[in-house]
């Protein structure tokens, strides 16, 4: 009798099964390249893998595990610590392990650095698989000894052959509206469609039709959208944080704050509480958006009180407070400029580096330094630009506010 679940009797164990994903496992992608090259010349890099829920970051980490013949150890951030996973190394092994770490952004900056020797020695080949942008949640110096490669979110074909397979496996059909339905209803996610179509099946074995349409459809009766409404209790939502998809929600949230669309910006507000996002999150968004794009500098005010109640009352009472937040936020005046000043700032210390400070403006610590010029014709009310020789003549904030 089969115990696992649907997903994992279905979670394909070589690459030509593997569904989706194209642009990486695809005869011209970047994960057939490095296996390719590893039966040849050994090495694989350690990676981060980054991409929606149900994407198949932890079902491609195990096929190339299979794929190198490496032993081959997998660990959830959530509930184990480095310690952990230093012991099979201590241990030892004579081929270096793929490691797998499921939510890598759950680990703290302290224990990410713990796994930078491992990684830079080639003790290990670490794959970390996360929802969260690398850039943000893993720290510089392990996103350096690894490439992020991003998973994108299964489309429709993808999710229909994976339907598919479950519906071979478990010897069920379904109609085509429960289908589009059930692949709708799934938020591109793998492990939803196939635990939904699960627990669908189940309920239509425990409670079979009258004896009249027993006749007609037998064992083989059609799964239809009451099944799967039944199934999932609720239609449900997934938010996904994938940062460079182009229209997500996050996305279309922020931009409509920016328009002013206050229906809009409460839609997509709605989306993500109704889907279980982080309140923090969405409350230091908005934070970032006062800073960026609203000209009044109580917009800053607001947000940071908005963020500070939903740390205080959670959920469900603060989804108010965030609602009044982005009204207020939408409705303000916008003002980019100085946002757009400081990354012009930014660009110039990219493009030139480290300029030397300006004499005057150097602070005279020691005689030593007065004595060769430190502070020099500084003016406390001057108008004459500071800034390094080189860039003197640059203006980077223009006051352009708009409604």
């Amino acid at each position: 009798m089969e115990t696992s679940p649907l997903p994992e009797l279905l979670r394909p164990k070589v690459l030509s099964q593997f569904v989706g994903q194209k642009h990486l496992v695809g005869r011209e992608g970047i994960i057939r390249k490095l296996l390719i090259n590893a039966r040849k010349q050994g090495f694989f890099p350690s990676l981060i893998f980054w991409g929606p829920p149900g994407s198949g970051k932890t079902t491609l980490a195990r096929i190339i595990a299979s794929e190198l013949k490496r032993p081959f150890y997998e660990f959830s951030a959530v509930d184990t610590s480095v310690k952990e996973v230093a012991k099979i190394l201590r241990e030892g092994e004579l081929i270096p392990p793929i490691v797998v770490i499921d939510e890598i952004h759950r680990f703290n900056k302290a224990q990410q650095a713990r796994l930078l020797p491992y990684v830079e020695r080639g003790n290990i080949t670490l794959i970390g698989a996360t929802t969260e942008n690398p850039s943000f949640e893993i720290i510089g110096p392990l996103l350096s000894r690894t490439r992020v490669l991003v998973l994108q979110e299964l489309g429709v074909k993808d999710l229909t052959k994976i339907a598919d397979r479950g519906l071979k496996h478990l010897k069920v059909k379904i109609g085509k509206e429960a289908l589009n339905f059930l692949i709708e209803s799934s938020n591109s996610d793998a492990r939803i469609l196939l635990n939904t179509l699960e627990i669908a099946t189940n309920l239509v074995i425990s409670h079979p039709p009258a004896s009249h349409t027993r006749k007609r459809f037998g064992r083989g009766q059609p799964l239809a959208i009451s099944h799967i409404e039944q199934a999932l209790q609720k239609h449900q939502l997934t938010f996904d944080k994938k940062g460079e998809e182009y229209y997500n929600v996050i996305s279309a949230f922020i931009k409509s704050m920016r328009a002013g669309d206050v229906d809009a910006a409460l839609y997509y507000l709605a989306r993500m509480v109704e889907a279980g996002q982080d309140p923090l999150y969405i409350a230091r968004r908005m934070v970032v958006f006062a800073s960026e794009d609203v000209a009044s500098p109580t917009a800053l005010v607001v947000a940071n009180e908005v963020f500070r109640a939903c740390e205080t009352i959670g959920y469900p009472e603060c989804q108010e407070n965030l609602a009044a937040g982005v009204v207020y936020l939408a409705k303000s005046k916008k003002d980019r400029s100085a946002y757009e000043a400081y990354m012009k700032a930014l660009d110039d210390v990219k493009r030139f580096g480290n300029l030397p400070v300006p004499m005057k403006v150097r602070n005279p610590v020691t005689k030593l330094m007065k004595d060769i010029g430190y502070g020099e014709g500084y003016e406390k009310y001057s108008k004459e630009s500071l800034l390094p020789e080189k860039l003197k003549e640059k203006k980077y904030y223009i006051n352009n506010k708009k409604a």
